[in-house]
């Protein structure tokens, strides 16, 4: 993962602040998370996976995993 994250941020584009580096990332990993399917999260998104363990096991998680989610009105 982090040579992923390297390769698509720090080693393509210059930045002039750190702020616009942590904005990237965050968007970045945010693309990431709700795109990617890894084989052992059986075809999930994370997202989808924490979610699916939210639902079995909800004693475990202190907040609802929907709620905790960037969008568009946060």
């Amino acid at each position: 993962m982090n040579r992923t994250l390297k390769e698509a941020t720090v080693r393509r584009y210059h930045y002039d602040r750190h702020h616009q580096l942590r904005q990237h990332i965050q968007t970045f990993l945010d693309a990431y998370n709700s795109a990617k399917r890894p084989k052992t999260l059986n075809g999930l998104t994370p997202f989808e996976s924490v979610c699916k363990a939210w639902t079995k096991e909800p004693n475990r998680f202190k907040y609802d995993p929907v709620h905790l989610t960037s969008g568009i009105h946060n």
